[in-house]
């Protein structure tokens, strides 16, 4: 996924979050009000993820080097898992926190009606970074359905904006009903029930999240539809006997690192060998422009099989 789409649905996120945290903090200062505090400080926790994710990109943008030699592509998914470590401790907990203090120490909300406001306000401005988000999330969804999307997508900026936006709508219509409720029931608790949920809310985003990044920061491999395309072309070249193996493992968005173990003919001498290795990679690279590096390893199918059981033994013995 382009860094630029990337960058555009942070920065739209950003400045809606920067703005919102600031009205809601001063909502929150006159009304009292427990729940307009907790979304409060879930505006200010977004703002930073989007700050710590710019940062992640920039990070990872960086060239390789001697001590990195495959680059710092991985580095945008370990900003992305440290997002929802926060998201689930300073918003999830804090807002739990302010919720059960409420519940202990219920009081009326005043002037009620400014967190009606800000609130719709807060609405408005969340759903325009939710719907930018979506849609360019959209983009790269092709066939597949939301869920299925974000499992398979291999940029966290996109689909982390599009939770977190997600769980900022959930809080906002909490928000709405607890404060509501505390206002026209005069159910002064609700509002702290309010606070809970939108932690707990948080934290369910949190889990997803960490869940989502995790698989990323451990090593995904590439899509099967690249991976069957590698296969079909690498399949198509006639001096090749057999695909021995083939490995992926994504460095970044769009950072795919290729290795491939290959059988060739025995007929062939080593001139043709290093001639088709070397046009093989070419191709392959010039068609598929997120495999960045390739390594071809030139091995006879009964060594490979070998090898693969020595292998399994070793990881057996181990375990």
């Amino acid at each position: 996924m382009a860094a630029h789409g990337s960058k555009k649905v942070i920065y739209a996120a950003l400045a809606g979050n920067g703005l919102i945290a600031v009205t809601k903090f001063i909502a929150s200062a006159v009304t009292g009000s427990s729940a307009m505090l907790s979304e409060a400080i879930h505006s200010v926790v977004d703002t930073g993820n989007q700050g710590l994710l710019l940062y992640g990109i920039r990070r990872s943008n960086r060239p390789p080097d001697h001590k990195h030699p495959f680059g710092y592509g991985m580095e945008l998914y370990f900003w992305s898992f440290v997002v929802a470590i926060l998201i689930f401790a300073v918003g999830a907990g804090v807002s739990v926190y302010e919720g059960i203090q409420k519940l202990i120490n219920p009081h009326p909300i005043t002037e009620p009606y400014i967190n009606y406001i800000v609130l719709a306000l807060a609405m408005v401005f969340e759903s325009c970074a939710w719907w930018i988000a979506y849609r360019e999330f959209g983009k790269y969804r092709g066939k597949f359905g939301l869920f299925e999307a974000i499992r398979l997508s291999k940029d966290p900026t996109i689909f982390t904006v599009l939770f977190e936006d997600t769980a900022a709508l959930l809080g906002l219509v909490v928000a709405f009903f607890g404060v509501g409720s505390a206002h026209f029931l005069q159910i002064h608790w609700a509002d702290g029930v309010a606070s809970v949920v939108i932690g707990l809310v948080l934290a369910g985003t949190a889990v997803l999240l960490a869940y989502e990044t995790k698989g990323l920061l451990i090593g995904e491999a590439a899509e099967p539809a690249l991976i069957e395309a590698v296969k079909k072309m690498v399949s198509s070249v006639g001096s090749i006997k057999n695909i021995n193996e083939l490995r992926t493992m994504h460095l970044g968005p769009d950072d795919i690192l290729l290795a491939i173990s290959l059988d060739f003919r025995d007929n062939l001498t080593s001139g043709q060998v290093e001639k088709t290795i070397f046009e093989l990679e070419k191709e392959i690279k010039s068609t598929f422009g997120s495999v960045k590096r390739l390594f071809i390893e030139v091995q006879s199918e009964k060594d490979h099989k070998v090898m693969m059981a020595q292998e399994k033994s070793e990881t057996k013995s181990i375990q």
